[in-house]
This record gives C-alpha cells, structure tokens and sequence, in this order.
C-alpha cells in the first residue's frame, strides 16, 4: 500500500494511543462515518500482527459488496486523517492545565449564568495557585484567567471592581520570562553559529527587571535573568571574578528554582550553562571544573541528560573528564558503570572501555588501562585520537621510550589522513608537537625548559596543557 500522511501518522502512534483513537472514531459525535471505524481497525489489527497492508482488503473492510473507487478510497484515507488529528488535538487539550476551566467559564459567561461562572472560577483560581510550577507558561495562564474575568467583571456592570491591575502584572510576568528567555537562547546560537539577532528593548527590560525586586520574585524571569548575565559577562572582558559570581550565582539559582519550571526548560537552561562552563575549561579556566560538574550531576539526578532514555557520549565523556581532573575517583567509577546501559548501543562499549581505560590512567594503573584500550575498536576518528592520547601519556610517564617515538609517528600519520578532524587536528599535532619537544629538550637547560613551557601556556588549541606543564616540571 502506498505511503500516505494517514499512514505517516498512524506509524507513530503506540498501542495505548490506537486504541483511544478507536474509540473517538466509533463515537457518533465526532463522525458519521460508519465505515471508517472497521478501517481504523483493520489498521490497527494489521500493525499488531506485524502483517503488509492490502488496499483491497482495506476496501472490503469499508465496502464488501462494492467494486474499487479510487476517489472515494482517498476521500476514506483523508477523512480519516482529519479524525486522527482531531483525537491527537483532544489528547494535548486534555492535558493542558487550565484549559477545561477557561472555556467552560467562557460558556457560562456568554450564558449569563454567573453563579455558575463565579464557582467555577474560584476551582479555577485554586487549581492554578496549586499548580508547583512558575513559569512563563503559568504566568500566560493566569493571564488568560485574568482577562477572561475582566470580560465578566466587563458585562456585570460593575466597572469599580475591574481587575485591570492584576491583568497587567501578569501580562508583565509572561512578557519578561519570555524575552529573557529568547534572548538566552539567541546569546547561546549566537555564540555557536556566528549569528546576530536584534532583540527590541532588551537593554531597557534588563534594567527595568534589576530594578524591580517584584519581577525578580517571579522564578522564571529570575533564572533567565541571571542567565543572560552569565553568559554576556563570560563573553566580554570582564574581570574573571566578576564572571565566575554571575555563573555562580545562575547556578545557584538552578538548583534553588529549577524545579518550579517545566523540565524542557530546566534541561534547555542547564545544558546552557553546562555548555558556558565547558567553553570556559576550554579556555584554560580549570576553575570551572567544580560548578560544572555540579551542574552534570545536578542534571543526571533528574533525568536532564537523558533523550528517549539515551546519554550521549559527547556528556559521558566530558563527565568522566573533569571528575578525573577534580579527584572524585569514586563518584565517577559508579558513574561509569551506572550509566553504560544509557550509552548509544554502537558507542557502548567504545566510550565504556575508554573511559575505565581514562580512569586507570588517572590511578596510576598503567597495565590495566593499557588492557582497557584494547578491548575495543576505535573506530570513530575523536575516540580513537583519543585513545592514542592517552597511550602517548602512559608509554612517556613509564619512560617507554622506543614505543612513543614509534607511536609519535604514527599518531601523526593518522591525524594527517583525517580530513574534516577540523579543531582535533590542530590541537593533537600541538599535543604531539610539544611531547616530541619533551623528549628532546635537555632536561639540564633551564632556560630552554623556561621557553617550552612559556609556548605550552600560551599556545591555542591545547587540550593537554596541564598534563604537559606537569611533564615539563618533572624535568
């Protein structure tokens, strides 16, 4: 059978999901069309059986006594359509909070039962206060209470009791988050793809909200403020312990607050951070190894990290990275293993092996985290440069010194032939680069040793300056 939006849409509904929609289409209120439901089941049936759907028994099920209509088999599959999206909106209503509240109070409205409309505003009022979430959306819903009961207020002749006032707070609150949050949001691509955007007003809305403890109070403009100070003090020339305060303090305010917003902002506003932080160890700012490290921590425990259940390895490996370089042996071998499973299954083993292999390293156990190197293929370009990385560090700290002139050699052999390695390539050759010059330098020059290690500090891209800088002490 021919692939058509019905079916684009029907392959990704679960069971659960299918049978609901059954029972929307069976139901006279919403169609007709008797003869779509033993189509919809036919459907159903096939994909639950794992069968190949026939256009011909799809027909019979709609009309067993009628030859094949084209038109009218496209009409079917059309109408249908329209009822799947139908249910598939019915199902988003049903789970908006507010949402039943707010039209049934404009039907009651417009029936001038204000009796009725009073007691089903106040559930309405008490549901939403309950609610534990702040955020920009709770502010837009409240909005939307607001304005529906000035219309009430409006038509009830009673223009002293107008809630003018509470309208406008809550069309400031959702206004603010809402800037603020596209302005974080804009900073951020702005600062990986090189792009600019104009964002109206924001230097006044900065001001304004500084100024004005009230909207600070409100936790979605907090965080996005202090968001947005974050990442454009850290990008200017500001003091280094003026940017370290601004990360701080955002960061204090997503363990305080996060929890008061949707768990799609809280992710997108902590990998925010993450990703500020990342950039500044980037930079040779090891002191951002602790707030970062925090902040993965504070992600994993609520399941931030995870996308259909998966982690990637690019997180898994900056983790096992800077808990290494911070000491936290423990926390981050429980780490390793605790997460593998969440590991994508053709990086599984590679990024497992690689980072107990890291681990060993960082214990002194050079055997074993040779062994761990073997186990698997590095097939993936970054993965096995890093590998190779790490071998480098092992064979030069056990003075194996045959060994990593020959694998010198090779690792440059291999970056050599990797055409889009892109940053990689400049910042392994660095690597290799001053290695070599380790191996030659003579130990009992000291200004020598004074002018590699002034070139190691300053060099860009360098990845393994500190471990450099210690090899070139220990001379």
């Amino acid at each position: 059978m021919e692939n058509t939006f019905f079916n684009e849409v029907f392959s990704c509904l679960n069971n659960a999901e299918c049978k609901l929609l059954a029972k929307y289409v069976a139901s006279p209120y919403f169609t007709g069309r008797s003869y779509l439901l033993p189509l919809l089941e036919y459907f159903i049936e096939t994909r639950q059986q794992g069968g190949e759907l026939s256009q011909e028994i799809a027909w019979k099920k709609m009309y067993p006594n009628e030859a094949f209509d084209d038109q009218r088999w496209r009409l079917a599959l059309s109408n249908l359509l329209k009822l799947t999206e139908g249910f598939l909106s019915s199902q988003e209503m049903a789970e908006e909070s507010g949402l039943h509240r707010q039209y049934l109070a404009q039907a009651l409205r417009k029936k001038g039962l204000s009796k009725h409309y009073l007691r089903n505003l106040q559930a309405w009022r008490t549901e939403l206060e309950q609610h534990p979430q702040r955020s920009a959306d709770f502010y837009e819903k409240q909005y939307r209470q607001e304005w529906e009961h000035y219309r009430f207020l409006s038509t009830d002749n009673q223009p002293e009791r107008l809630n003018l006032q509470e309208m406008s707070d809550a069309m400031d609150a959702v206004y603010f988050a809402r800037k603020l949050r596209h302005a974080c949001f804009s900073l951020s691509h702005q600062a990986i793809f090189k792009a600019e955007y104009r964002i109206e007003l924001l230097d006044e809305i900065l001001v304004l909200v500084k100024n004005r403890p009230a909207l600070l109070a409100i936790p979605a403009i907090n965080l996005y403020y202090h968001c947005y100070i974050a990442l454009t003090v850290g990008g200017t020339s500001e003091s280094a312990e003026s940017r370290e305060t601004s990360f701080q303090e955002f960061k204090q305010l997503l363990f305080e607050l996060g929890g008061q917003i949707p768990d799609d902002e809280r992710r997108s506003l902590t990998l925010l951070a993450i990703n500020f932080g990342i950039r500044q160890l980037n930079s040779s700012r090891p002191e951002y190894d602790r707030p970062v490290l925090d902040l993965y921590q504070l992600a994993l425990e609520n399941g931030l990290l995870l996308e259909n259940g998966a982690l990637s390895r690019f997180a898994y490996n900056n983790i096992v990275a800077i808990a290494l370089r911070l000491g936290d042996m423990v926390w981050v071998e429980n780490f390793i293993h605790e997460f593998k499973p969440a590991l994508e299954r053709q990086h599984r083993e590679i990024t497992y092996s690689l980072s107990l292999a890291r681990l060993e390293y960082t214990r002194k156990n050079y055997r074993e985290a040779l062994l761990h190197l073997q186990v698997s293929d590095y097939r993936h370009p970054v993965n096995n440069i890093l590998a190779k990385t790490l071998q480098m560090k092992i064979y030069f700290e056990t003075n194996e010194l045959e060994a990593l002139e020959a694998h010198l050699r090779n690792m440059k052999t291999y970056i050599r032939r990797q055409r889009s390695f892109g940053y990689h390539k400049e910042n392994f050759m660095n690597i290799i680069n001053f290695t070599q010059a380790l191996l030659e330098i003579n130990p009992f020059d000291k200004n020598e040793l004074e002018n590699l290690r002034a070139q190691i500090e300053v060099t860009e891209p360098l990845t393994e300056r500190v471990w450099l800088l210690e090899m070139v002490g220990e001379k």
